[in-house]
């Protein structure tokens, strides 16, 4: 089960307006773990509206007055039955303005072999739609009956008349954990995410930083660093974040008075592969060449890791005035950098 940071998060989406748009089929079978995840981001001062096509008959009053009771400040819309089969182009042209939308659906959208698809750019669906590279657009994503509905997301995303869209799977918290998790448990679209680099402050933050640690020190990529060593180190260490929420970090090491190691570099999982290991790294050097510190040092085992220094202008080699520090991870590749 994700771990949740209500208060990080609460900070950032409180005065949001949220959409949550579900078809018919779908409400009915999770309403009431929809209808609780919708109290619940009403509860953290988030503008919420929930968009259903459930029909307007006598049958169904039960659902409206549910509606009315449970969330009485949400946003109730009904989408016109005969507009059904378009439930996404509507709820796209409805929702002008919107911060974000969730789409609940069966599963999150995966690629051609299956795999989950945690995050995906508007930027890089529209290029491969367009035909630029080798790879089809179907092979982007393997769900077949939404690649025409990619296009149109898209579009609202790129001229901004929308803001962020998530498709969430239909399960209990998924719009919980889809928004107040590291993790999430959809697919999140958008435009170019545009990071900034800032210094661990509070003790949630210390949290989070660890739990973005957690993975790669289970496969032996980094260092153990405990919850009380980053808590005591944290002007040592930044956090990459996107709309205010942490998505990757790096820790400052003072080797001598003119090398700054880069360590502890993580990307949460839903970020990876969206250029937030370039960002940090970069960012890293202009810290390091702000502090007046006249090259930057890294060991990694990490292959994808040593790729990206290598393309940014690092060497791979340990100066002799750095071998103290190569001793101390014997067989670690080292990446230097000359600023």
């Amino acid at each position: 089960m994700p771990k949740l940071f209500i208060e990080q998060y609460q900070k950032t989406l409180a005065g949001a307006k949220i959409v949550v748009a579900c078809r018919e089929g779908i409400l009915r079978e999770f309403i009431s773990q929809i209808l609780g995840d919708i109290k619940f981001l009403e509860r953290q001062n988030i503008r919420t509206t929930l968009l259903h096509n459930i029909p307007n008959r006598a049958s169904n009053r039960k659902f409206f007055r549910l509606f009315d009771d449970k969330l009485p400040n949400t946003r109730i819309g009904r989408i016109p039955v005969e507009r059904g089969d378009d439930f996404y182009d509507y709820v796209l042209n409805a929702t002008l303005g919107a911060d974000k939308i969730l789409f609940v659906e069966r599963k999150y959208l995966t690629d051609e072999n299956g795999r989950k698809l945690n995050s995906l750019t508007t930027r890089n669906a529209l290029r491969l739609m367009e035909g630029k590279k080798i790879m089809a657009y179907g092979d982007l994503v393997a769900n077949a009956n939404f690649r025409s509905i990619l296009e149109k997301i898209c579009a609202k995303i790129e001229t901004r008349e929308v803001g962020r869209i998530h498709i969430v799977p239909a399960k209990k918290n998924c719009l919980k954990h889809e928004l107040f998790s590291l993790e999430g448990v959809g697919t999140l679209i958008a435009n170019n995410f545009a990071e900034t680099l800032e210094t661990v402050e509070s003790d949630d933050e210390v949290r989070i930083v660890q739990d973005i640690l957690r993975p790669y020190i289970k496969k032996g990529l980094i260092k153990p660093r405990t919850r009380e060593h980053i808590s005591a180190m944290r002007n040592s260490f930044h956090m990459a974040k996107i709309d205010g929420i942490p998505v990757g970090c790096v820790e400052t090491i003072v080797l001598d008075s003119v090398s700054a190691e880069l360590g502890a570099l993580a990307v949460a999982t839903r970020y990876r592969n969206q250029q937030v290991g370039f960002f940090l790294i970069q960012s890293f050097v202009e810290m390091a060449k702000k502090h007046g510190f006249k090259r930057v040092v890294s060991l990694t085992r990490n292959h994808k890791l040593k790729g990206i220094y290598l393309s940014v202008g690092f060497e791979q080699k340990t100066p002799d005035d750095l071998r103290f520090r190569q001793e101390k991870s014997p067989g670690v590749p080292m990446f230097v950098y000359s600023l």
